[in-house]
């Protein structure tokens, strides 16, 4: 079981990521005031001693703690650290992303530091910091308490000596409501809105002076972003989650060019390296070195991938100008419709960008450094790959726009769509034939012998999202080809057709059936194809008239610019189109 202290933004993110796993967990608050649904966590309220936390983390089994709590909660913080140290629990700490520190702000460590020049205050730093400040109006200073407008916050401040014209409130967190001498602020990084504020108060010609925030305690585990807390739980709570996470191949070459020119630059060969993400968050990746190269093996996680366990290698060199290079393994793009045009090496935008940033915040030039990424096993993994059908030749790609992979695949996959309908429309293909898979792709390709390669497209069972994909990179003629398993499904507004989703509706065709003025006894089938078997070819091509029209009502509303076929494919290879003399029936509502 995992407690969490939340009450913040981060506590926010930390039961998103949690609620992925689908098992039970603890979520507390200080004061109950936070918003939050949980599915599958138990909200606590109120503070939490030492005695008292140790007490509920033995009488619930408590074998993680993720502290998402406020920054300044350094009292919760050495709590939680003296009792997860008593009790042997590792502790995550689930920490904000602070910019670099701004030289023109006052950085102070505690309020007795605040300069006495200044004349008036307008103090961001809550209602419990009040008490805190009031020695500075004994001394002259005019003090604004902007604090949260809840009846709780004014009666607390009310209760230490503030008055009604002193409170001003967070109606618009960026906002300045009084305009003072100087701001102070607490250094509570970006989710807090430090920059912003910032910016707000200099626009004002406000001195700014901020409070740095307490150390953490050292036996913290220290995470910034939702991937690397989604790690940290599958390390030391692996049970968790049903299926573990994983890396793209993009963060992999990156982590191996962040190795390599560390050790170009400073001969030091660490075993793990800082690589951050996308999102902005940092996760630390573990690395390995050969002779003249840094490597990251990748890891998929439970994610079906054919690239799991293989080595992505970069070697770094010195150059007058800053390159990304594709070496042995990684493939070329001979088609158009990519980030890169035809001869480039196979390395997409998202892994080249990464690599790009994360060098530029090691402080090495990025003038300078030529870098080859390579996958020794990569030629003989690409012939596993969609890699070959998109033109993409000689290797792998290295991909990833988040640079995790989670192991739902639903969104890897639902981008490989995305990829092969690109490369699909920059083939200028007159029509884009959607199926299944390599079954329905055999009997609909023996249709349309003029169309490349690249213009028949798996939607494994992403029919909606791949018609959405269609419509928005504005593909105007599109087949669809769909067997009858998913077909019955479709008809039935499954546009998604998974069986964790859809399962076939014996009721619904039957009335499909009766529509069809084909009324038999299925009652007994356990698959749609078996109904196929009991209709004469007459009443098979009436029933995929039926079918077909149910199908479009629901599929063509999604390609509105667009005109689209749909081919109902038996088991066996027939193939229906939909009859010249049939109209379609409206959608059942």
């Amino acid at each position: 079981m995992i407690l969490v202290f939340g009450g913040t933004t981060e506590g926010r993110k930390a039961v998103e990521v949690l609620e992925e796993g689908g098992s039970p967990y603890f979520y507390s608050t200080k004061t109950g005031e936070q918003d939050i649904t949980l599915q599958h966590g138990v909200r606590i309220d109120g503070a939490l001693d030492e005695a008292a936390m140790t007490r509920f983390c033995t009488e619930h089994a408590i074998r993680m703690i993720v502290d998402a709590a406020h920054p300044f909660a350094a009292l919760l913080h050495r709590t939680i650290a003296t009792t997860a140290s008593a009790l042997s629990l590792p502790v995550v700490r689930f920490e904000r992303i602070y910019p670099p520190r701004d030289p023109a702000i006052t950085w102070i460590d505690d309020y007795t530091q605040i300069p006495r020049h200044i004349h008036s205050l307008l103090a961001t730093t809550g209602v419990q910091s009040i008490s805190k400040l009031k020695p500075l109006e004994a001394d002259g200073i005019s003090i604004f308490y902007r604090i949260l407008n809840r009846p709780s916050s004014i009666a607390l401040a009310l209760k230490q000596g503030t008055t009604q014209a002193q409170l001003c409130y967070y109606d618009d967190p960026n906002d300045i409501p009084v305009r003072a001498d100087a701001i102070l602020l607490k250094g509570s990084g970006l989710s807090g809105g430090f920059t912003e504020k910032v910016e707000a108060a200099k626009a004002c010609g406000m001195e700014v002076i901020a409070i740095k925030r307490p150390a953490l305690p050292e036996s913290f585990i220290v995470v910034d972003g939702p991937y690397g807390l989604r790690r940290a739980v599958e390390k030391w709570l692996p049970e968790f989650y049903p299926l573990h996470s994983g890396l793209t191949t993009g963060t992999c070459a990156t982590a191996a060019a962040v190795a390599a020119c560390i050790r170009l630059s400073t001969g030091e060969t660490p075993a793990q390296v800082p690589v951050m993400l996308p999102n902005g968050e940092t996760i630390h990746v573990a690395v390995s070195y050969g002779d003249d190269y840094a490597a990251c093996i990748k890891e998929a996680g439970d994610d079906p991938d054919v690239t799991n366990g293989i080595e992505v290698r970069a070697q770094v060199t010195e150059s007058d100008h800053f390159e990304i290079l594709g070496g042995e393994g990684v493939g070329r793009f001979t088609l158009p419709g990519f980030d890169y045009p035809p001869g480039e090496a196979a390395i997409n935008k998202a892994p080249r960008e990464m690599i790009r940033q994360n060098l530029g915040r090691l402080k090495m030039e990025d003038g300078r450094w030529k870098i080859v990424i390579s996958v020794p096993q990569g030629a003989e993994i690409a012939r596993r790959t969609f890699n070959p059908r998109l033109g993409i030749e000689g290797g792998i790609s290295i991909i990833g726009v988040s640079g995790i992979v989670k192991p739902f695949s639903e969104e890897a996959f639902v981008d490989s769509i995305r990829k092969c309908m690109t490369v699909a429309k920059a083939s200028q293909s007159a029509r884009v034939v959607i199926n299944s898979g390599g079954k329905s792709e055999r009997f609909v390709k023996a249709l349309y012998p003029e169309l490349p390669q690249q213009a028949f497209v798996e939607y494994g069972n992403y029919i909606g999202e791949t018609l959405k994909i269609a419509h928005e990179l504005d593909i105007r003629s599109i087949t669809l080809g769909v067997m009858i398993g998913k077909a019955v499904k479709l008809a039935a507004g499954h546009l998604d057709t998974h069986s964790k989703r859809a399962t076939m509706d014996k009721a619904f065709i039957s009335e499909m059936l009766h529509e069809a003025h084909c009324d038999i006894d299925i009652s007994d089938i356990t698959l749609a194809r078996e109904i196929w078997e009991r209709l004469s070819p007459e009443q098979q091509q009436d029933f995929a008239d039926v079918i077909i029209s149910h199908c479009a009502a629901y599929c063509q509303p999604l390609l509105p610019n667009g005109e689209l076929t749909i081919l109902l494919i038996a088991d066996d290879g027939t193939i229906l189109p939909l009859s010249p003399a049939h109209q379609p029936v409206p959608s059942r509502s």
